[in-house]
C-alpha cells in the first residue's frame, strides 16, 4: 500500500518549511562572552579559540558596539589579572578601580541599554585558582568562608553597574547569600543567573588558557558536578529555585543536551545554557582543517542546545552567528 501521511508535504518548498519551523535562532537568543585583559589598545587573539580575542578596557567598548550593530545585547565579561593582584582571598575582585569593575561600569556608561551578566567566582583573582577559598594545611574548598567573598564580589559588581549577577562557583547557598547581600543593599532588582548544573568538565581547557585562572594545585570536582550525573542537577535546581535564583543555567552545552531538557521541564524560571570553550574550539578546528562546514556546523549546534530548552545561549559564537543570521 501506498502511504497516505506524508510528512514530507510540510517539506516539499522552502516557504513551507520556514513556515512550520518549530526552533528559531535569533541574535536576541544570545549572551557573548568577552575576555578582557590589562593594558591599553590591545587585541589579542586567543590561540586556542581562533576569532576569538581578549581586550583591554578601551578596545572591549569597540567591540561591545559592533555587536550591538548585529542586535547582540547582552554581554558576559571575564577578566585575567596579572598574578601581583591575585592572594587567596581574592580582594581584587572588590577593587571599583580594578580592570573588571571599571570595565563593567565603562560598558554600561557607553551602552546603557545593553545587559551585562557578570562572573561571581573566585579563581580569576585567587592566587590558588580556584572558585572558592583553599584551607592552607588541608587544601579543602572551605564553602561557608567562600560566601562571604562571593557576597561582597557580587555587591561590588551591582555598583559598578552589573544587571544580571552570575554566580559560577558551585559552592552551596551561594544563591541566597548573595540574593540576602544584593537586598541589603539596595539592589533587588539586580538579577541572579546561577550556573546550577556547572560540570566538571574537558571542554573547559581553552577558557582557562585565555585567563590563565587553572588551579594551581588539585582540581575542581569537590564542588563542580560529576559529568555522569543528571537528577543531581534537579537538586541543584531545587535549591536556587528556594534560594532566590532568576534564572538557571546548564554548563556545558551540547554535551550535556539531555540536562538542559531535564532542566527545562522541571522549572518555570528561564533556562540558559553556556556553549563554552572546547565545544567552539573543537568545530572551529574542524572547520578550519577543512573536515566540517563551520557556519553549518555552529548553527545547527546552536539550534540543537535551544530545541534542547535553552532559552538563551552563551556563546563564543554570538557574533559569528549573528552576522550569519543577518546574512540569512
Amino acid at each position: 500500500m501506498l502511504p497516505t501521511d506524508r510528512p514530507r508535504r510540510n517539506r516539499k518548498s522552502q516557504v513551507i518549511r520556514d513556515m512550520v519551523q518549530e526552533t528559531r535562532l535569533t541574535a536576541h537568543d544570545f549572551i557573548f562572552p568577552l575576555f578582557v585583559i590589562e593594558g591599553q589598545n590591545q587585541r589579542l587573539e586567543v590561540k586556542s579559540m581562533p576569532g576569538i580575542y581578549r581586550y583591554s578596557a578601551d578596545t572591549i567598548i569597540d567591540e561591545v558596539g559592533r555587536c550591538v550593530e548585529l542586535g547582540i545585547k547582552a554581554f558576559a565579561p571575564f577578566p585575567s589579572i596579572s598574578d601581583d593582584k591575585k592572594d587567596r582571598l581574592a580582594r581584587e575582585s572588590a577593587n571599583r578601580d580594578g580592570l573588571y569593575l571599571q570595565t563593567v561600569a565603562a560598558i554600561k556608561r557607553q551602552f546603557p541599554e545593553v545587559v551585562v551578566m557578570t562572573d561571581v567566582a573566585m579563581d580569576p583573582y585567587s592566587s590558588d585558582g580556584h572558585d572558592g577559598v583553599v584551607d592552607v594545611d588541608s587544601g579543602e574548598i572551605l564553602n561557608d568562608a567562600t560566601l562571604e567573598v562571593l557576597g561582597q564580589m557580587a555587591l561590588a559588581q551591582a555598583r559598578a553597574g552589573a544587571d544580571i549577577i552570575g554566580p559560577s562557583d558551585m559552592m552551596d547557598g551561594r544563591v541566597a547569600w548573595i540574593r540576602r547581600v544584593l537586598d541589603e543593599n539596595a539592589f533587588q532588582n539586580v538579577s541572579i543567573m546561577s550556573y546550577t548544573a556547572k560540570y566538571a568538565s574537558a571542554f573547559y581547557g581553552p577558557f582557562r588558557d585565555a585567563l590563565d585562572s587553572a588551579p594551581k594545585k588539585g582540581d575542581k570536582k569537590s564542588y563542580q558536578m560529576n559529568p555522569a550525573n543528571r537528577r543531581e542537577a534537579l537538586r541543584e535546581l531545587a535549591l536556587d529555585e528556594a534560594e532566590g535564583a532568576d534564572m538557571v543555567m546548564v554548563k556545558p552545552a551540547l554535551s550535556y543536551l539531555d540536562v538542559i531538557r531535564e532542566v527545562k521541564d522541571h522549572t518555570h524560571l528561564p533556562v540558559t545554557a553556556y556553549n563554552v570553550s572546547g565545544e567552539y574550539a573543537m568545530i572551529k578546528a574542524a572547520a578550519l582543517n577543512g573536515w566540517m562546514d563551520g557556519e553549518r556546523t555552529m548553527l545547527e549546534v546552536l539550534l540543537s542546545i535551544k530545541r534542547a530548552g535553552a532559552d538563551a545561549i552563551l556563546t563564543y559564537f554570538a557574533k559569528e552567528a549573528a552576522e550569519a543570521l543577518r546574512r540569512g
